[in-house]
């Protein structure tokens, strides 16, 4: 995906004709001094791609919005002392939870709160309002961005110039990625607010995605569902059809800087076209999006249990109905950090009462999974964005499911049983495979095993890899290697797999060797990750 967060705090200094940018990060020298940013008129002339992709200048779409610090937290949705409905203490690991009352979402429709813009009561908290402003005019709406451009749609030529120009550009990612966002933040400040403030984790997921995204370029039906994709999940961070310009505009530049003498007026033009590919997929698949759904909901904490001392089940009431599929994942924002935005899986099929259910581990120096297990409350607020990833049943097939979740991506699987129990498993045979470090880490498996004993379709395996297990309690062993060992027959079945990167890779492999089809197996492992 291609997500404009968790970046490296970065300064802007303007120079005497140049400007330097200090990146936290840089160790060399040498990589400060590649920072310095030529004066704007050595840029590629804006109205030049202006031209080229039909895009409004960001400035003319949506004004400057400056950063405004979050200084006292959001408050609740309801206007109440107290959560209506919900679980309003923390419960500690293994104690007895009192069933909840079921409960209605709070606002059946509630388009108001979701409107992102200037003027925005809640983008205000979430520090993306204006200072001092008592009226705003939303901005005018953008021009299309053209597909079409000198020449038409990207051809084999364009293709090979473009991986010929990567080959020079990925040895010095890094370097040109730093010059990139300079340029972005020198040249189009009013770009910087969709950032978080720093960006210190992937602060090259932006770059190296629009280089993915170029050098797939000859495989348009799997370039479009991905660019597509990308597009509807931006709008979450304010991202207009306006914005593209300048992006491209910088990505040129940056280009043009580290292909060295690679780089032509052929290749430029080669990479106009593609980009501007990329910009119209991304920017309709958007606007189409924007007439059906709002880009993010508000959901409030009703629960908060802690089901290890690490790991927390979040229930969140959003403000107006929320559809998604289990298995599926969303992106969660929290008040404390500004748009920083993190994945996490559903852990229910979906409820009657809409409410959701994640469950998080904090992990070392996460900042949202930390701040959702140890500062989150019931009655706070947060940001979810639309549902997404394919690692969906078919419930129209009849082919028998393997399932591994590894932690907590036993989440999203025991959302797929729930979902399979509700529909009927329709004489297919549910193999789940349930791994942790330590037994005290499994702690999904009582209610998995419940599931068993009424469910006779439904088998439940754990896996402990870090300690003994008593015999018939657990496997001892990991996931990949235990479904990849003898008696592992599983062609024919349709496999899903959540947990660690490393784990479902390895699973994948396993998997691949013991005769399953590739694209029986489901995961939501995308770019480097897969």
């Amino acid at each position: 995906m291609i997500e404009p967060e968790d970046e490296a705090p970065e300064a802007v200094e303007p120079g005497a004709g140049a400007a330097r940018v200090e990146v936290a990060e840089a160790e060399n020298p040498a990589l400060a001094a590649e920072l310095v940013v030529p004066p704007r008129p050595e840029l590629p002339p804006v109205a030049h791609l202006r031209s080229v992709l039909h895009v409004q200048s960001v400035a003319q779409v949506m004004p400057m919005v400056p950063v405004v610090p979050v200084v006292q937290p959001v408050v609740a949705l309801s206007q109440s002392a107290e959560p209506v409905g919900g679980v309003v203490e923390r419960v500690a690991p293994g104690a007895q939870v009192p069933p909840a009352a079921p409960v209605q979402p709070m606002f059946p429709d509630a388009p108001g709160l979701n409107w992102a813009g200037p003027g925005d009561h809640w983008s205000r908290a979430w520090a993306l309002g204006t200072v001092g402003e008592t009226e705003v005019t939303p901005p005018a709406a953008p021009e299309p961005v053209a597909a079409v451009v000198e020449g038409g749609a990207p051809t084999a030529r364009d293709i090979e110039l473009i991986r010929a120009s990567l080959a020079v550009v990925e040895p010095v990612a890094d370097r040109a990625t730093a010059h990139f966002y300079a340029l972005i933040f020198l040249h189009h400040p009013e770009v910087r607010a969709l950032f978080p403030a720093a960006m210190d984790v992937q602060r090259d997921r932006l770059f190296r995605a629009l280089l993915a995204a170029a050098r797939g370029a000859d495989d348009l039906p799997a370039l479009t569902e991905y660019l597509s994709a990308l597009g509807r999940g931006h709008r979450k961070y304010g991202t207009l059809t306006g914005h593209y310009g300048p992006v491209g505009e910088c990505l040129i530049a940056a280009l043009e800087r580290y292909c060295g003498s690679r780089w032509d007026a052929e290749t430029e033009l080669a990479w106009r076209r593609v980009y501007g590919l990329i910009a119209k997929v991304m920017s309709e698949a958007a606007e189409e999006a924007a007439r059906v759904s709002p880009p993010w909901w508000q959901a409030e904490i009703v629960g908060h249990r802690l089901r290890t001392p690490e790991v927390v089940e979040l229930t969140l009431r959003p403000d107006q109905a929320y559809p998604y599929r289990a298995g599926q994942h969303a992106s969660v924002e929290t008040p404390w950090w500004p748009r920083v935005w993190r994945q996490f899986s559903f852990a229910t099929a979906p409820r009657p009462d809409g409410l959701l259910t994640f469950q998080v581990k904090a992990v070392p120096a996460g900042w949202v999974s930390n701040a959702l297990v140890h500062r989150a409350a019931p009655g706070d607020v947060l940001r979810i964005g639309p549902a997404a990833g394919a690692m969906v049943v078919d419930h129209a097939g009849g082919e028998d499911l393997l399932c591994l979740g590894g932690g907590t991506g036993i989440a999203p699987i025991r959302a797929l049983v729930e979902e399979v129990a509700e529909h009927g498993a329709g004489g297919r045979a549910v193999d789940v495979f349930y791994g942790a470090r330590r037994r005290a880490d499994l702690y999904e498996l009582a209610e998995l095993r419940r599931l068993a004993t009424v469910h006779r379709w439904l088998s439940v395996r754990a896996m402990v890899s870090a300690e003994p297990v008593v015999t018939g309690e657990a496997l001892v062993g990991e996931l990949p290697e235990v479904i990849g060992g003898p008696g592992g027959a599983w062609r024919g079945r349709a496999a899903y797999l959540s947990g660690p990167a490393a784990m479902v890779r390895r699973a994948a492999g396993a998997l691949l060797r013991a005769g399953v089809a590739p694209t029986a197996i489901h995961h939501d492992l995308v770019g480097e990750l897969a």
